[in-house]
């Protein structure tokens, strides 16, 4: 079997089997295809026999092109896991990445919506009282209300939402309750009773007006839309409101636990990144939880 025949089984077990979501799935298949392009091109594409130094040209490789360390990590799993499943399903010998460590990154501090810029009064402003202004403050809600994913939001269906509360299906097919406020909720459930003529068919909550499923470039096209007439920070997209979620939970108090289950993280790990929390959020939690805290004493 050559390259492409071992990949093809890859991608049908990591959809089939492991159930990974599409954006997951176009990135393993990106990165496998990028060394098996890099091998053909060096070398060769038997990956029966890939060596130790081929495993550090194209690490090399990577680094001469500028790809940034976090990309790099992301591309070392990717192959470790796809050589992974050539050991266990093909007998490889020996796994060519199960000893290549990951490069230090430099951590990137997430980009958030300041709370003033996403008042009730300014987001009501933003959205047409038609299917697709009422669908769009819908989709802009769940990522600002309820940290989802681009992916999740997307895959949301009509029985997902009960009362005060949604049910997402996230990475690795683990399935999360994301509580919501009641006049969400109601908001929610008056765009189903609206529109149901035009949702029915695939029961997906969001969709397009002509009722066919949302796309990732559709939705994040909307996103930064919307963002860039509140806000002027630098990215606007699905993942800067779930940053801004994640931070303006942590700035009111909410713990680091809480916040990994909402997310839908494995650890707490992938959590620690949002304790950037702004200054003036710390002060205000330490102001009203410290008996000191407070000006008068």
């Amino acid at each position: 079997m050559n390259a492409l025949g071992y990949l093809e089984k890859y991608i049908h077990y990591i959809q089939s089997e492991k159930r990974y979501s599409g954006h997951t799935i176009t990135a393993y298949q990106s990165d496998v295809n990028y060394f098996i392009d890099f091998l053909n091109i060096t070398t060769s594409n038997d990956l029966c026999n890939v060596q130790k130094d081929q495993v550090r040209s194209w690490l090399l490789h990577l680094h001469n092109q500028s790809f940034e360390a976090k990309t790099i990590n992301r591309k070392i799993i990717s192959l470790r896991r796809f050589f992974n499943f050539l050991e266990s399903e093909f007998n490889l010998k020996q796994n060519p990445f199960s000893r290549v460590n990951a490069l230090k990154s430099k951590k990137r501090i997430p980009v958030f919506v300041k709370e003033e810029d996403l008042t009730l009064e300014k987001i009501h402003t933003l959205f047409n009282q038609d299917f697709n202004g009422q669908r769009d403050k819908i989709m802009f809600e769940l990522f600002y209300q309820c940290g989802i994913r681009l992916s999740e939001l997307i895959e949301l269906k009509i029985n997902d939402i009960e009362k005060y509360q949604i049910k997402v299906l996230g990475k690795r097919n683990k399935e999360r309750i994301i509580p919501i406020s009641e006049n969400f909720y109601k908001e929610i459930q008056n765009f189903i009773k609206l529109n149901f003529n035009i949702i029915k068919d695939n029961f997906h909550l969001l969709t397009l007006f002509n009722g066919n499923k949302l796309y990732p470039k559709f939705v994040y096209r909307k996103i930064n839309y919307y963002l860039s007439v509140v806000t002027n920070v630098e990215r606007k997209s699905p993942h800067v409101l779930r940053h801004t979620f994640a931070t303006h939970m942590l700035n009111n108090g909410a713990g680091l636990e809480t916040l990994k289950e909402l997310l839908g993280h494995a650890d707490l790990t992938a959590t620690q990144v949002y304790t950037h929390s702004s200054f003036a959020g710390l002060s205000k939690i330490y102001s009203s939880a410290h008996p000191r805290g407070h000006k008068n004493k």
